[in-house]
């Protein structure tokens, strides 16, 4: 249930903050505040992004082990911060609902069939947790301080690393490609492994337009240490459907639910 928060995360983060500093890198001639401006208009705009009041994702995503196993989910995320994911494991449902305030898990298929509250981890991670339009897009509002660190390559492209300070004080790092303006990585919440707190890095792929809405198709998450990475293939992306408050209810109520498959 962890990796499957830590892809929660994921998606989240993608889907900050007082102030953009105007630190212009030595080589970009762009301050931090021009690649937010490009970034969100690549992404699809200010406007639109504005404009969505929810959004669910279905897909596969590695649910690790000996085999070559994906389990299918699905992810819904709703202003202000509200999210529910569900996935099917072994015909059985297990669910994490976090409602902008509190969070619950279900998870059935191993032998806990009473909701759970989350752990002090998990709460602090799903609060730290920015809404589904992700860090940049009206980052003001969030509270978050973009400067912007320099440039580096990630996984062939050229791109400028930008340090993201949130309201709690929290930092992040993000990379964006300098030929697109999209979001390439960005540092996902620190993992324990092996007795040892390590770096986590999330890469966003196949971007495809939603709507006019640049989203990314997978996303692939890195633990240092780790044998193997995971990642999250997303089939279908749904915006503003009708989705009420009562979704994001305690497991236990809302299990029962549409499950978008």
């Amino acid at each position: 249930m962890k990796r499957f928060l830590l892809l929660a995360c994921g998606l989240i983060s993608f889907a900050a903050s007082a102030a953009v500093s105007n630190n212009a890198g030595a080589t970009s001639g762009l301050s931090a505040a021009q690649i937010v401006e490009r970034n969100v208009a690549a992404r699809g705009g200010l406007d639109a992004w504005r404009a969505v009041t929810n959004l669910t994702m279905s897909g596969q995503l590695d649910a690790g082990g000996t085999k070559e196993t994906q389990l299918p989910f699905v992810m819904r995320m709703k202003r202000p911060r509200m999210s529910r994911l569900e996935i099917r494991f072994a015909d059985q449902p297990a669910v994490q609902v976090y409602d902008g305030a509190q969070g619950w898990k279900l998870r059935p298929f191993l032998g806990r069939n009473d909701v759970e509250p989350f752990t002090p981890a998990e709460a602090k991670a799903a609060a730290a947790w920015q809404e589904l339009d992700g860090p940049l897009v009206d980052y003001a509002n969030k509270g978050t301080k973009v400067a912007l660190d320099g440039m580096e390559s990630v996984e062939g492209h050229n791109a400028y690393r930008l340090t993201l300070t949130f309201r709690n004080g929290e930092r992040r790092h993000l990379w964006i490609d300098t030929a697109t303006f999209l979001d390439l990585r960005i540092d996902g919440e620190p993992r324990k492994l092996d007795g040892k707190l390590r770096n986590v890095a999330i890469y966003y792929r196949d971007y495809k337009s939603e709507n006019g809405l640049m989203v990314p198709h997978v996303l692939e998450t890195v633990v240092d240490g780790a044998k193997k990475s995971h990642k999250m293939s997303i089939d279908r992306v749904t915006i503003n459907q009708a989705m009420g408050d009562d979704v994001f209810a305690k497991p236990a109520a809302a299990i029962a639910k549409v499950s978008g498959r």
